[in-house]
């Protein structure tokens, strides 16, 4: 079997075992009467997506394009960034609720000291999720057309998230307006997080960007935003992942492999 035939049907054992086995976790815990809230419901289907890339790569692809080492050296500057930029996005996401008229509420500035040392804590957390999307599927699909590469990425990863719409971890007034803006609000992100990957040689960057997005960013605005509706408050912390995402794209910073 070729190297394309086999990473095609690794594609496709990928996405099954990610989904089949994430959504059961998702509808089965909301039909149990869990909350999606918690993390610890989380958990499983969250490291759904790392699971099924090892099982892919143990049956023969090999883990040469897994990026699994540090290279604390060689991308500190990577790390840096992927650790303080949430930080200063939900700085501009503030002024931009500002811009639209919202009324913010007053920050808990002990709550970001906490979050400072707690990122990084909890990267090894979402790693669960890069390691599967950016790490495996982003490196698979559309060879030679890395833009395509991760907009589908981010698709497919905006699509994988969708029954949570349907429980307590997200409500939105509107599903169908909730959703679109959630899917550009993904792409977005996975743009960031593939230069991330791409330009650093490591997985480990993506995954402590992807901690500080879950858990500066959207935790953050949120809270300075409270009662806002979900759709209203996603646009919100959007747009400086959008800005940054168009910059990469305009200037061909996610055109490596």
């Amino acid at each position: 079997m070729t190297i394309t035939a086999t990473r095609t049907r690794g594609v496709r054992v990928f996405l099954l075992l990610t989904f089949a086995f994430s959504w059961a976790g998702m509808i089965g815990a909301a039909v149990l009467g869990y909350s999606l809230v918690s993390p610890w419901v989380q958990l499983p289907f969250a490291f759904t997506p790392a699971i099924a890339a090892l099982v892919v790569r143990l049956r023969g692809e090999g883990f040469a394009d897994a990026g699994l080492a540090l290279r604390l050296r060689q991308a500190w500057r990577h790390y840096l960034l992927a650790w303080l930029a949430p930080f200063a996005m939900v700085a501009v996401a503030a002024g931009v609720a500002v811009a639209f008229g919202l009324g913010l509420a007053p920050p808990d500035w002990s709550s970001v000291v906490v979050l400072l040392v707690a990122v990084p804590l909890l990267t090894p957390v979402y790693w669960g999720e890069e390691f599967g999307w950016t790490s495996y599927l982003r490196l698979r699909l559309f060879p030679g057309r890395p833009t395509a590469a991760t907009l589908a990425t981010g698709l497919i990863w905006a699509v994988w998230h969708y029954p949570l719409a349907f429980t307590d971890y997200i409500r939105f007034d509107n599903v169908l307006i909730g959703l679109s803006v959630w899917t550009v609000s993904f792409l977005c992100q996975e743009v960031v997080l593939s230069w991330l990957r791409l330009a650093s040689g490591t997985v480990w960057t993506a995954s402590l960007a992807h901690a500080g997005n879950n858990m500066v960013l959207s935790l953050l605005v949120g809270a300075l935003l409270p009662g806002v509706e979900a759709t209203v408050v996603t646009v919100v912390l959007s747009v400086p992942v959008a800005v940054v995402a168009g910059w990469l794209l305009v200037t061909g910073r996610t055109g490596g492999r």
